[in-house]
């Protein structure tokens, strides 16, 4: 099982326009982030995580043979606005492609995207089959079970996901126990940490780290990363070893 960071960046990306700050005007590549998205190669499977404005881009970059399925974790623009840009994979593959959504991330696509879902297609448009999520629920892509965890960003629910000891979770700033108890025993966990701050509806540096400390994964990558992080080789150096600030492009093997 392999995941790539395709973007590890927060709703503007870094840097951010017309921003002068010492991040922004980074020349060292690791501070270049696009808008946070994550693709995982499994069972001869490729399934991606939330395609925002820069999925075109994250695609010509990572060079996927295929995209078999979506999974989408909210309906904030930074997480589904790139999802006309599956129309490649729909004529390579000559079928629909699978996305995976709650009933509330639905209606957004079909407000965002109404062309998808009209009866009467105009010819070129993407093509979709559209799978329910429900939060307590695990379903399959192909034969891989998925088991989605519920998070708050702050009082928007947003789904994480686990497949066998690799979770994904980003946009979360609170976890209720009982979902927590989804996120142990875990090989890697993916995590948003935006910036040093407290802030209102994400984790913010120290708050994931002791969420690390508390969940004990064997490794964990922290991603949904603002300008006002730091540095990525600075703030790389003040955490534990068993914990990494991501960067795009940044590519994992998971037992």
């Amino acid at each position: 099982m392999k995941f790539t960071f395709l973007g590890t960046g927060t709703s503007q990306g870094v840097p951010v326009i017309g921003c002068s700050c010492e991040v922004c005007k980074s020349e060292n590549p690791k501070d270049n982030r696009l808008r946070t998205s994550g693709m995982l190669e499994i069972n001869g499977q490729t399934m991606v995580f939330d395609t925002g404005p820069d999925f075109r881009q994250q695609m010509l970059r990572a060079k996927p043979d295929n995209v078999d399925a979506v999974l989408f974790t909210h309906e904030h623009k930074d997480h589904l606005a790139g999802m006309d840009d599956i129309r490649p994979f729909n004529f390579k593959n000559k079928k629909p492609l699978d996305v995976f959504a709650h009933e509330r991330v639905q209606v957004a696509l079909k407000r965002e995207f109404h062309y998808v879902f009209a009866s009467d297609k105009y010819p070129g448009v993407p093509q979709v089959n559209l799978f329910d999520i429900h939060t307590d629920q695990p379903f399959l892509v192909g034969d891989t079970k998925v088991e989605p965890i519920e998070v708050f960003h702050y009082k928007m629910p947003v789904l994480g996901f686990r497949i066998r000891n690799f979770a994904y979770v980003t946009d979360a700033k609170t976890i209720a126990p009982e979902q927590l108890e989804k996120l142990k025993g875990l090989d890697v966990l993916v995590l948003n940490a935006l910036r040093k701050k407290e802030h209102i509806s994400h984790f913010n540096l120290e708050q994931a780290v002791e969420l690390v400390h508390q969940l004990k994964p064997k490794r964990a990558f922290f991603t949904h990363i603002s300008h006002f992080m730091g540095k990525h080789e600075d703030v790389s150096k003040e955490l534990p070893k068993n914990i990494a600030l991501a960067h795009d492009g940044l590519s994992i093997e998971v037992n």
